[in-house]
């Protein structure tokens, strides 16, 4: 199983609906909510290329981006085989 990992605020939409994706498919994943932690913020920005957007999400440490390219890959049957490949 792959490892996933996302940042969040508490209350922002789009992670909460990034994340009622996951669960829906019954992904388990690491959550890291950044509510105004700068630095959180700066380091995630570092590992998203630059994005500082919420969410960021990762499958293996591979940067998929937010909310909306996470749903994109379901629509286009592409995420189920990122969640489905082994931690390197």
């Amino acid at each position: 199983m792959s490892k996933v990992e996302i940042y969040t605020w508490s209350r922002c939409p789009y992670c909460i609906r990034a994340k009622g994706l996951l669960k829906q498919k019954g992904i388990e994943f690491t959550e890291y909510t950044i509510d105004g932690d700068e630095d959180a913020r700066q380091a995630m920005s570092v590992r998203a290329n630059g994005r500082r957007s919420l969410p960021q999400i990762f499958i293996n440490d591979l940067h998929v981006g937010g909310c909306d390219d996470i749903h994109d890959l379901e629509a286009k049957g592409e995420l189920d085989k990122l969640l489905q490949q082994p931690v390197a």
